[in-house]
């Protein structure tokens, strides 16, 4: 049995594997055709110098290795990931699009 809501597990897993100087995680569920208070559709912005001289589907694979089971739980998962350089030299600005198919 899962305990905790999904974005914790999702933090306290990477804070967990990872050694972390960032980790920003935002709920975009409710920007889909889903339930209230649904726990689906998530973007994170993780920087680790776990990342450095990785490609970005290596440092993909490695969040994906990270979360194993917890990806059970989720529909879709926007990966923003860089080394300490690559954000210090240019933060990212994440706004995502409202889905198509929301009613």
């Amino acid at each position: 049995m899962n305990k905790g809501s999904t974005e914790n597990r999702i933090i306290n897993t990477l804070n967990k594997c990872m050694n972390l100087t960032s980790l920003k995680i935002l709920n975009e569920s409710f920007m889909h055709n889903v339930p209230v208070n649904a726990e689906s559709h998530f973007k994170i912005i993780i920087v680790s110098n776990d990342f450095n001289d990785l490609s970005h589907i290596q440092r993909h694979k490695l969040v994906y290795k990270h979360l194993g089971t917890i990806m059970d739980d989720i529909h879709a998962l926007s990966i923003h990931s860089f080394n300490e350089e690559e954000f210090r030299l240019n933060p990212p600005i994440m706004d995502s699009p409202e889905c198509a198919h929301k009613k």
